[in-house]
């Protein structure tokens, strides 16, 4: 599928000390709606990951064109390379002036991360990570709360839950931190203990636990009544996508498909793509600008048209999670049936600052093939539904002669 984007570069095609463009991401968003939510800011993945938006052939001048549009603030690349230039040469550090100047720019969705932080990524891609197993988010007050635990992780077996309040970790405060710092904490060594200060319903506690390498399974396939196959991807990783497409071909010949984007927090773009063209045969996915310079993804031919389709989404489904939905409704190829998506759709410029950190700064968004934007407002479904979406999403495949 040529042109079509890469996830990030390996941390080895970094080189050492240049202001270097290298790709460019969607960043989905924190639960609360704060804070660039990337690799680093997940102890666990699902919600850890990016979506890229493809290298372009030439790296756009710094500043040339057009911003990203009304509303989405953006760090001047020049200013904020300069910052962290002049912090190493004074022996301090990059990251952290780097950061200021982003987080003076009002780019939302800019942060900056250390080598260590940005190498994380290559365990990211393939759904491996260090951690205890535990998605956090920032609140608008600055406390860092538990979003998600993964089932069978220290995390889970020390009895942490999705609403408890992240205090500290290893007896430092957390709270004010931005997420990525905190995973930073959360991060080491498998089988090094790590103390974690919380808070339940006002009662305070310590628990310590033991980082682990976790794993999760980014799609997995379940069969009900009447010839119906539920396909649920929890994200868009490496392999994923094909994946998706392996469950469509084994699926009962006439039975139904129910694309299962619930808490779906985005991923691979080359992989939201490649699960898109397992129910479409070829055509347009997605539009995205970078600074005005407007560029198309475009799905594989041969996919699946005829089998009847309902796609679930939720306020969970983010970044390129929302990119298939968008693509599926407005080709008219699935029924939507759920909440109103996260809508997170802008795109960020991860750039190589001196000293080694690497910044990530907004520079533009994504379309779906109507153009409505991704990033904002979300996408609406065809069909709203809450706790029983997928009995809704039943009642619509019978309706397009599923089981009947």
């Amino acid at each position: 599928m040529p042109g079509l984007p890469a996830f990030c570069p390996r941390p080895r095609d970094l080189r050492r000390g240049a202001v270097l463009t290298l790709v460019f991401l969607v960043c989905v968003g924190t639960a609360a709606g704060t804070g660039c939510w990337s690799p680093h800011e997940a102890d666990g993945t699902g919600t850890a990951f990016l979506a890229g938006a493809g290298e372009p052939d030439a790296p756009p001048d710094p500043g040339s064109g057009p911003g990203p549009g009304p509303g989405a603030g953006t760090a001047d690349r020049e200013a904020v390379a300069r910052a962290a230039a002049e912090a190493v040469a004074e022996g301090k550090s990059g990251k952290k002036a780097a950061q200021e100047v982003v987080s003076r720019s009002g780019d939302r969705w800019g942060t900056v991360y250390d080598q260590g932080e940005y190498a994380a990524f290559a365990e990211e891609l393939d759904g491996r990570w260090t951690g205890v197993g535990l998605w956090a988010g920032r609140r608008g007050d600055g406390r860092i709360e538990v979003d998600r635990v993964q089932p069978d992780s220290p995390a889970d077996r020390a009895g942490l839950r999705a609403g408890d309040r992240l205090l500290g970790v290893d007896g430092r405060s957390v709270t004010g931190l931005a997420v990525a710092d905190v995973v930073a904490l959360l991060r080491g060594e498998a089988g090094t203990p790590v103390v974690l200060g919380l808070s339940r319903d006002g009662a305070d506690r310590t628990v310590t636990v033991r980082r682990a390498q976790l794993r999760t399974e980014p799609v997995t396939v379940r069969r009900l009544a009447g010839g119906i196959t539920v396909i649920k991807v929890a994200s868009f990783t490496r392999g994923s996508g094909e994946r998706v497409r392996a469950a469509v071909r084994e699926a009962p010949p006439g039975g139904g498909v129910m694309l299962d984007l619930r808490g779906n927090p985005g991923g691979l773009v080359t992989e939201a793509v490649v699960a898109a063209s397992a129910f479409l045969d070829g055509g347009l996915v997605a539009t995205y600008d970078v600074r005005g310079s407007e560029r198309a993804l475009y799905a594989d031919p041969g996919g699946d048209t005829a089998r009847p389709l309902v796609a679930l989404v939720d306020g969970g489904t983010m970044s390129a999670a929302e990119l298939v939905t968008g693509a599926l409704q407005d080709r008219g190829r699935a029924v939507t049936v759920g909440t109103r998506t996260f809508g997170k759709g802008s795109v960020q410029m991860p750039t190589e600052l001196p000293g080694g950190a690497v910044a990530e700064l907004t520079v533009g968004t994504y379309r779906t093939p109507a153009g409505r934007s991704l990033d904002g407002g979300g996408i609406t479904p065809d069909l709203a539904a809450g706790d029983g979406a997928e009995e809704r999403a039943r009642t619509v495949l019978g309706g397009l002669g599923v089981g009947s």
